[in-house]
């Protein structure tokens, strides 16, 4: 390959939105860089959706298993979590899911793929520090830029002298801690708090907020912050980390101030799961004209062009949302204005998501303090879910389903269900606002029985 190279367009990274749009820009007839500097397939497929979900699933079988006398099956042998197992598992699946987008992007005629790491020369020209040596020369009209974010770095006086944890390491451990230290109650923390539980950890998690999850309404995360106590988990809402170090023994000594004044907390391992940082800082910028945010992000317009013309960025990078669907989304925008002749944006798109949890939360649209916030004029429907049959049937019935829906017209503007499979019911009232269906069309739709789905005529109709 040429020390310096003219493409078409130069995608840097290989995340959910840039492995897509290479391959699209490809087969429209491009010649296109891929530039990935460790894996293919960015946080979801190595570090983020993928890996966790597969450990929460063994999680969740430890779970079961230990439940099982309540369903009247007394099991012979007793449970044990053998982590080596669980790893291993991880690591098949993750390895599977990405070569298998290598193996398309090799069958990609027009597309490059570069390991290497990236950084601007100048607005439209890149440099690759190649992994196996050398470097290579980049200059293209359009430069497409999804390199994510990584865990932030905890700060606090003493850290640099103990090992901590963070999202993707903690993924690592062959042992199971005896008592899992957690700083942040997001999604991250709480997932990883409730599996290292189930593995056989003595948990405690350590919030700054009120609440826990800060985007979601007040009763919701009480309710979450109430199972997640009845499962054991110890947290600390509205406690500050204030200095921690290492004990004699080895142990962790987190020092925290809360209501009740100073505590100091032992434990065998520390989780920092308080924020991410947005690999901006990697790809000398300065020598561009790309504008960042006040915390590093790419500042985008609704199309998700940069202040640079013929410069965009996807994914995490540009903040917001950081999820993997909104990556993709991300993607189809690009490919529709670019290729398709199309006008797509970032105004009004949904931001569904699942905090996979047990019971899972699954939200979309409007919270009811949000919906408060800009004065609607609303109707607040919830019912727990011991109310729904199949919940009941599977001994599965703690959370609770809540919709906000519009006063006057009757569309549902969000909805939070905190129970069995939560994502999925989330998803059928999530399809129900994408076609403007008034909540009646719920509310008297003839759902199969016994499924969580007829729970909706219920859920509904207390609206009325």
């Amino acid at each position: 390959m040429a020390l310096n190279a003219l493409y078409g367009s130069i995608v840097i990274g290989s995340g959910q939105a840039a492995v897509p749009l290479a391959m699209a820009l490809a087969k429209a007839g491009s010649k296109i860089a891929l530039i990935e500097q460790t894996h293919v397939g960015g946080t979801c497929i190595n570090e983020g959706c993928t890996p966790t979900k597969t450990m929460v699933a063994s999680a969740r079988v430890a779970y079961l298993s230990r439940r099982s006398a309540d369903y009247g099956v007394v099991a012979d042998v007793k449970e044990k979590v053998d982590m080596s197992v669980v790893q291993r598992r991880r690591r098949d699946i993750v390895a599977s899911f990405r070569s298998g987008s290598e193996a398309r992007i090799e069958k990609t005629e027009g597309l490059d793929l570069l390991m290497g790491r990236a950084r601007f020369t100048g607005d439209k020209q890149v440099e690759v520090d190649m992994n196996d040596g050398g470097k290579i020369s980049l200059t293209a009209e359009n430069i497409f830029i999804n390199v994510g974010a990584r865990p932030s770095r905890l700060q606090l006086s003493g850290i640099e002298s103990i090992p901590v944890l963070n999202s993707t390491t903690i993924m690592e451990l062959e042992v199971i801690p005896d008592h899992l230290l957690i700083i942040g109650g997001g999604y991250i923390g709480l997932e990883f708090g409730q599996m290292f539980h189930r593995y056989g950890s003595k948990v405690t998690i350590v919030h700054r907020g009120a609440h826990l999850l800060s985007r979601e309404d007040d009763d919701v995360a009480d309710a979450i912050a109430d199972i997640l106590r009845q499962d054991g988990i110890e947290i600390l809402l509205q406690t500050t980390p204030t200095n921690v170090k290492k004990a004699a023994d080895g142990s962790l000594l987190l020092t925290v101030q809360g209501s009740e004044g100073e505590r100091v907390l032992t434990g065998s391992h520390l989780l920092a799961a308080a924020g991410r940082t947005p690999n901006t800082d990697l790809l000398n910028l300065q020598a561009t004209h790309i504008q960042l945010d006040g915390r590093g992000y790419v500042k985008t317009n609704d199309r998700l062009q940069t202040s640079v013309p013929g410069i965009y960025a996807l994914g995490d990078v540009k903040g917001g949302p950081a999820f993997t669907h909104i990556s993709y989304d991300d993607f189809r925008i690009i490919k529709t204005n670019l290729l398709d002749n199309g006008s797509a944006s970032t105004r009004d798109r949904q931001v569904p998501y699942t905090v996979f949890i047990d019971p899972q939360l699954g939200r979309v649209g409007l919270t009811e303090t949000e919906a408060r916030k800009r004065g609607l004029k609303i109707r607040v429907a919830s019912m727990p879910m011991t109310y729904v049959a199949r919940a009941l049937e599977v001994d599965e019935s703690r959370g609770f389903m809540k919709v906000v829906v519009d006063a006057e017209h009757g569309q549902i503007l969000g909805c939070a269900v905190l129970g069995l499979e939560g994502g999925e019911m989330m998803a059928t009232i999530q399809v129900a606002m994408m076609g403007k269906l008034p909540y009646q069309t719920l509310r008297d739709a003839t759902f199969a029985h016994p499924t969580l789905a007829e729970s909706f005529n219920n859920l509904f109709g207390m609206l009325d």
